[in-house]
């Protein structure tokens, strides 16, 4: 973890990508007592496509009006 002082991260501030090119946490101090913790950011996640998801999906073997009749005849 790298510890900056206030008056060292406001002048790195200007050049952020050299000041986090690390992906490292930095600490901000300020009379040696933290005052800021500065986290590199997670990268974005991929999403899938939509049919790459559907074609995962297993298919449906009994017909939609069984599934509710079922329900509905446990709940009475």
């Amino acid at each position: 973890m790298k510890t900056l002082t206030i008056r060292e991260a406001r002048e790195g501030l200007s050049h952020p990508d050299k000041m986090f090119a690390n992906n490292e946490e930095i600490l901000v101090v300020c009379r040696g007592e933290p005052v800021a913790r500065i986290l590199p950011a997670k990268p974005k996640m991929r999403v899938r496509s939509l049919a790459a998801f559907r074609a995962q999906q297993p298919m449906q073997t009994v017909p939609n009006e069984e599934i509710v009749g079922e329900d509905r005849t446990e709940r009475a």
